[in-house]
């Protein structure tokens, strides 16, 4: 059978390729040995709080399951709306706000929309792995843009600039990252998006994490940008991270209102509409006590920040740049890979460096992590991914067990 060469395009997504050789192992271990501690998947431990179950149900028993408009229950816009207005102290009008079947097809409709066969994509290198993706999807390329830790791992307005090209139809960044959790300072992210216009490109920003921000420096969305580049943006966002509902497969897109015709048409024909059920269960995630509960939660995210990544420091797994929001550790394991006699990364990308040292970790902490693979070309082999998603109980243990083995 011929594949298409658009599929054959797509890298495999490492994160889960590790996942499915950490749950083989725990499989061969068996009941009699430690269990597995998973710090690979960037997915809460928390789920929908009750509020939101509840309000599935009652759609459910009530056959509240029909077609939505492709841009979503207006009363979903309308509360996201005024979540902006209250979080962030910005007015966002609903009729820029189209519901979609999670970030990722807020991703895949804004790069169609957008992006023409050649166009070029500006990156920073680390960044999301299927972001990328969805670029090519649309025949656009991707261009990753090496950006260390002297700049938080995050693309600046210079290199934005320098690397800008007559193919160059704009940038997709992420604040907060991932996989780093870093963010954008304001100001910077302001320059860039003053370039890009100048360009006539387009600014493309993942917010997924945004509601985990625990830093009031960072913590700000850039549709707050001034001199109306906040207007300009187009804003990716989701229900499952800050939200607590991964499953449920919900997220938004905040557009410029003259995108918001095109990217209606083209979720009519892709999607038909976001899911029924969760979009009404979703509405419930505004309720005052379901607010109160997510900022409990981001507190207890916020701890575990505070507790995991100076422990990673003392045990010698350095992380250069503290995040500032989502639950992600982006470490240095270039010491470890030496102690432990890894060579560095290979040609191939399960050759040495931080590939080799996750697999490490498996068998003889029985700790799951995430090689840098997935997120960039740059240094690969240099950085080890560690989320802290888990319990604060599952990293104590983790710890200890890191320190055992050291």
């Amino acid at each position: 059978m011929r594949i298409a060469q658009r599929a054959q395009r797509v890298e495999p997504f490492y994160v889960m390729e590790l996942a499915k050789a950490a749950s083989a192992m725990a499989a061969r271990a068996g009941a009699g040995d430690r269990s597995m501690i998973y710090l690979n998947i960037g997915e809460p431990d928390f789920t929908a709080p009750p509020l939101v179950a509840a309000a599935a149900e009652r759609a459910i028993h009530a056959g509240r399951s029909q077609y939505t408009q492709a841009t979503g229950l207006p009363q979903l816009r309308e509360a996201i709306s005024g979540w902006y207005a209250s979080r962030f102290g910005l007015r966002i009008d609903p009729a820029r706000i189209v519901i979609t079947a999670g970030a990722s097809a807020a991703l895949q409709l804004a790069c169609l929309a957008l992006i023409e066969a050649g166009d070029e994509v500006l990156m920073p290198d680390p960044s999301y792995p299927c972001n990328r993706q969805f670029v090519q999807a649309a025949e656009g390329r991707a261009m990753l843009i090496p950006s260390g830790p002297e700049q938080r791992f995050q693309l600046s307005a210079e290199q934005v600039r320098a690397a800008w090209g007559a193919a160059t139809r704009g940038v997709l960044l992420a604040s907060p990252s991932n996989p780093t959790g870093t963010s954008i300072a304001r100001e910077e992210l302001e320059r860039i998006a003053g370039f890009v216009r100048g360009r006539g490109g387009v600014t493309l920003v993942d917010e997924i994490y945004l509601g985990l921000s625990f830093e009031d420096e960072y913590g700000h969305s850039a549709l707050g940008l001034p001199d109306g580049l906040g207007d300009e943006v187009i804003s990716i966002n989701s229900f499952s991270k800050y939200f607590n509902m991964t499953g449920w497969r919900l997220g938004w897109l905040v557009l410029p209102p003259a995108l918001v015709p095109t990217v209606e048409r083209l979720a009519q024909n892709l999607f038909i509409c976001a899911s029924t059920i969760a979009q009404h269960a979703a509405l419930a995630c505004f309720e005052p006590d379901s607010l109160a509960e997510y900022e409990r939660r981001r507190a207890a995210f916020k701890a575990r920040r505070d507790f995991f990544i100076p422990e990673l420091s003392r045990l010698g797994l350095n992380v250069p740049v503290m995040p500032d929001g989502a639950f992600y550790a982006w470490a240095d394991v270039r010491g470890l890979c030496d102690r432990w006699g890894i060579a560095p990364q290979g040609a191939r990308p399960d050759e040495g460096g931080s590939w080799a040292l996750a697999f490490e970790l498996m068998k003889r902490c029985q700790l799951a992590t995430t090689p840098g693979r997935d997120f960039g070309l740059a240094e690969p082999g240099r950085y080890l991914r560690f989320s802290t998603a888990n319990s604060m109980a599952q990293l104590q243990e983790a710890v200890a067990r890191l320190e055992q083995a050291l």
